[in-house]
């Protein structure tokens, strides 16, 4: 796709963990932590303003979107929120994916939910339970107050793909 003269377009600087850019109150932090939503969701850092944006690894409080042809995962996400909770700290204001603003402390109950969710799912598969089946039967609501299930289905879906290839029959 960028071949040719489409090959300006392509980035001149990459970065694989952690990259800086700029300094002083206008460096802005990049991460990569790990596979979620796709296999490439960076997290940005605006350090002097202690803002950081997600994307679509924290886009709502709901089940996320898991890009399995990009190479999300549903199986790592909770794990690569870990590791941002873990790394980045000087942070009190989250810019979501598709949400209003929100705190690092929801940051750290999305990963809850994200555990308890992928836990359910592993629960009704290994119960032989259909996506729809699965689906219906999981509700995390009461645990976590202002949650939906809308986006509870491709994610379900999502997540027994991957079952499926980490574990093939």
């Amino acid at each position: 796709a960028f071949k040719g003269d489409k090959a300006r377009f392509l980035p001149k600087k990459t970065f694989k963990d952690k990259m800086s850019i700029g300094s002083g109150k206008n460096r802005i932090d990049l991460y990569y932590f790990g596979r979620g939503h796709t296999n490439g969701d960076a997290w940005i850092v605006y350090t002097a303003l202690r803002v950081m944006q997600t994307g679509d690894m924290f886009a709502w409080k709901d089940a996320p979107v898991i890009d399995r042809n990009n190479g999300g995962s549903g199986l790592e996400y909770a794990q690569t929120v870990g590791k941002v909770l873990a790394t980045v700290k000087d942070v009190d204001t989250l810019i979501v994916g598709h949400s209003p603003l929100r705190k690092p402390s929801e940051l750290q109950e999305y990963q809850r939910f994200m555990n308890d969710f992928v836990t359910a799912v592993r629960a009704a598969n290994k119960a032989g339970k259909s996506v729809d089946e699965a689906t219906a039967s999981i509700n995390l609501n009461a645990k976590y107050p202002g949650y939906k299930n809308d986006r509870y289905k491709p994610a379900v879906q999502a997540i027994y793909d991957e079952l499926k290839v980490a574990a093939p029959n």
